[in-house]
Parts: C-alpha cells; structure tokens; sequence
C-alpha cells in the first residue's frame, strides 16, 4: 500500500512540476520583450535581403519589412 501511495505522489508531483515549467516557458515567451527582440531579428532579415538591389527594388523591400514587422507585433 505504501508503495502505491509513493508512486502516485511522485506521478502527481512530476506532472505538477512539469506543468509548472511550460507555464512559465510560455510566459517568459510570450512576453513583450520577446516578441519584439523576435520581430526585430525578423525585419532585420527582410532588410538584408534588400541589399544590393537598385533602390526602386529596396524601397519595395522596406514596405514588405515594415508590414511583416507591424503584422509580427500585431499591430495591424
């Protein structure tokens, strides 16, 4: 009996503490700090594409980077 009972407290407080470090994953994630350091890196990849185009063709680069930076940060 007491055997089972130790087994379920160590089930019960394994998935308790699992639950607790994808809850804080996902906050830490999801803060505003991440989401904009992971959208900068994204617009910054948009701009480097542009590079070395003439400057019809970056100026179009521009807008498509700063639409995916606005629909990244939701702000669209």
């Amino acid at each position: 009996m007491e055997k089972k009972f130790i087994r379920i407290t160590l089930l019960i407080g394994s998935i308790s503490t699992i639950l607790y470090l994808v809850f804080i994953f996902l906050r830490n994630y999801n803060s505003l700090e991440n989401i904009e350091e992971r959208c900068i890196v994204k617009f910054q990849k948009d701009v480097k594409q542009g590079v070395g185009k003439s400057d019809k063709e970056w100026g179009l680069n521009m807008d498509i980077a700063n639409d995916n930076y606005f629909k990244c940060m939701k702000i669209l």
